[in-house]
């Protein structure tokens, strides 16, 4: 059976609510309209303009909205709250509150007729299952959206979304392929087109292509500068930050990251300037050892905003893990290891990669105070992760990193298992 037209269901519900009130079409009609017309409209051969829609509405004395979309005022309402609570759980970080709340949403019948909020919801709980981090539940649901009319807004979204959890996915050349073919099509660069464009950045690096990525750069830079908005300014430079990084050029680096995350602070939401200065401390700790310092005032200025504002618990945990590190490389062996427990504590079960990490920065501070027992414990748990992590490039950086703590330690049989473990990882 062929699906129903929207005029169909129009005119349908006019009848219906015209035959409730007890009027007969003449009675509708005038004086405003002939009988006829309002016989045509009933019969979805022709489609009300809004004006004659606006005033069936009051002579029926029914909402605008039930006659277009089936729902009353107080239902449309309802699942508009709905959304928003759903939307405010993602944007608190409380991902799975956020799916749940979407998932009923996506339930109700009342939402099967109208279309944006339908688009909305499932558009959230994408979202919401890669917070979770249940990519491939995220990627069902934009790629069957890929197949409906989106606005040119949406499409650049999808495609940015798509192209993240494709490569998170280790699905490479699927990331590059959804953003390049998306970027074609454009008329001229826009904010979310720079955003999609520092998307595909991190597709390039991971796929190794270096060279590409530092031209794209630069014409990604060229872009955001033309158009002088924070949005694409932050973008650019953000991903400006990573790129200079991977291709060796440190300084760069940490002048590309300084510089988005001023326009950050300066124009955008205190939640993710608060992670900005945690990426930026890391460069500091990594890039510039000598100025610790530096770092923990970043370090200490993210926990602040934090406390301040909603975060979820990974970047709460991620923040006090930098600061363990900053800790021991300045020597403050037992804040070093607080800090590492505060983040443990904070962090959800499938968080293997903090996980390990924390138990890494506790295994070293122990280590140097020469607390071998407790060194040794949480290296074994660190170890314990690693058995169970699921992506082998990233195991190949913590399994090198467990090696080196095992020779801190003097375990060099310990050291060379970790070290045969991260090059059978690499695939060597």
């Amino acid at each position: 059976m062929e699906a129903v037209a929207t005029s169909d269901l129009v005119g349908l519900r006019i009848k219906t609510v015209r035959r409730q009130r007890g009027l007969s079409q003449a009675q509708l009609a005038h004086p405003e309209l002939s009988d006829s017309y309002i016989s045509l409209i009933e019969s979805g051969k022709r489609t009300p303009t809004p004006s004659v829609l606006e005033l069936l509405a009051q002579k029926l004395d029914c909402s605008l909205s039930y006659l277009l979309n089936g729902v009353t005022a107080e239902q449309m309402r309802d699942l508009e709250l709905a959304l928003g609570y759903a939307d405010l759980a993602l944007e608190n970080g409380e991902a799975f509150e956020a799916r749940v709340r979407f998932v009923e949403l996506l339930a109700d019948s009342n939402l099967t007729g109208l279309t944006a909020l339908r688009q909305s919801a499932e558009f959230g709980l994408a979202r919401a299952h890669e917070a979770c981090g249940e990519q491939k539940e995220a990627i069902v649901i934009f790629r069957r959206l890929q197949g409906e009319q989106l606005s040119d807004e949406q499409q650049i979204e999808l495609a940015k979304s798509l192209c993240r959890l494709y490569r998170v996915s280790g699905r490479l050349t699927e990331s590059v392929e959804v953003a390049e073919s998306t970027l074609a099509s454009r008329s001229a660069w826009s904010d979310a087109y720079v955003e999609l464009g520092a998307t595909l950045l991190a597709a390039y690096w991971e796929r190794g292509d270096l060279l590409r990525a530092r031209q794209f750069v630069a014409e990604l830079l060229d872009a955001a500068e033309a158009l002088g908005s924070p949005r694409a300014l932050v973008a650019a430079n953000w991903n400006a930050a990573y790129t200079a990084r991977r291709t060796g050029h440190g300084g760069e680096a940490l002048n590309f990251a300084e510089k988005a995350l001023a326009v950050q602070v300066e124009n955008g939401p205190s939640r993710f300037s608060g992670a900005m200065h945690v990426t930026v401390a890391n460069l500091y700790l990594r890039l510039r050892p000598e100025q610790t310092s530096r770092a923990i005032e970043f370090l200490e200025r993210a926990m602040q905003i934090f406390s301040e504002s909603p975060a979820t618990a990974f970047e709460q945990a991620n923040a006090r893990l930098e600061r363990s590190r900053a800790e021991i490389m300045s020597g403050r062996l037992d804040t070093a290891i607080s800090f590492a427990e505060e983040g443990l504590t904070l962090l959800p079960d499938s968080a293997q990669i903090l996980a390990t990490e924390a138990h890494l920065l506790k295994s070293r501070a122990y280590g140097l105070q020469n607390h071998a027992e407790e060194a040794a414990r949480e290296l074994s748990l660190a170890r314990d992760v690693l058995f169970t992590m699921e992506k082998a490039d990233i195991a190949v950086e913590y399994w090198f990193a467990a090696a080196e703590t095992s020779e801190l330690l003097g375990d060099s049989d310990g050291a060379v298992d970790a070290y045969q473990k991260a090059l059978a990882a690499a695939g060597l």
